[in-house]
């Protein structure tokens, strides 16, 4: 036995001819709304507008439709949908760290410099952290000059959002890129 299915986007709404509620709340083209009408009269009112008839809320006990242009209204559903992804990776931008110490070497430093700075050209954050080992922890202010000097060399790409500050035995700093 052979079962036949029609897949459905999730994304598709009803229109015109595939609402199947008897009566329906018909909201007009400028928002108003038309009341509770057979759905005959409903598409006729869409047809004689020149617009589309679309089920916005299928609720057995309420279904509501409007009389809208369909393709202008997918459009902005898109629209909207893309605006909500962009926004959200703003968000899930990565935190990249680079790690210091007191007594780094100058090759070392503009290799992690140049690195912090493609990956801020990018558009992420870095944090920089200095770890500090045995008897450096008796002078932070050695890991303060280095993180920031790293960002003074940084600052026409990025800018500081936390100033350094001290968690346990690293001192670590927050650098965003500028707009």
């Amino acid at each position: 036995m052979e079962v036949l299915a029609i897949a459905k986007q999730n994304n598709d709404v009803l229109i015109n001819d595939q609402i199947t509620f008897p009566e329906v709340m018909v909201i007009g083209p400028n928002g108003e709304k038309m009341g509770i009408k057979n759905i005959n009269d409903a598409q006729t009112l869409a047809k004689y507008a020149g617009l589309d008839l679309v089920l916005l809320n299928a609720d057995p006990k309420n279904p509501v439709c409007k009389i809208i242009d369909y393709n202008k209204y997918r459009y902005e559903k898109q629209k909207q949908i893309k605006e909500a992804k962009k926004k959200q990776r703003e968000q899930n931008l990565e935190v990249k760290e680079y790690r210091l110490s007191v007594t780094i070497d100058v090759g070392d430093f503009e290799t992690k410099l140049r690195n912090a700075k493609a990956y801020l050209e990018k558009g992420h954050k870095i944090k920089v952290a200095v770890r500090f080992k045995g008897r450096q922890l008796a002078h932070p202010e050695l890991g303060k000059n280095v993180i920031m000097r790293f960002a003074e060399k940084l600052n026409d790409v990025a800018e500081i959002e936390s100033m350094p500050k001290m968690e346990g035995r690293s001192m670590q700093l927050l650098l965003t890129p500028k707009k």
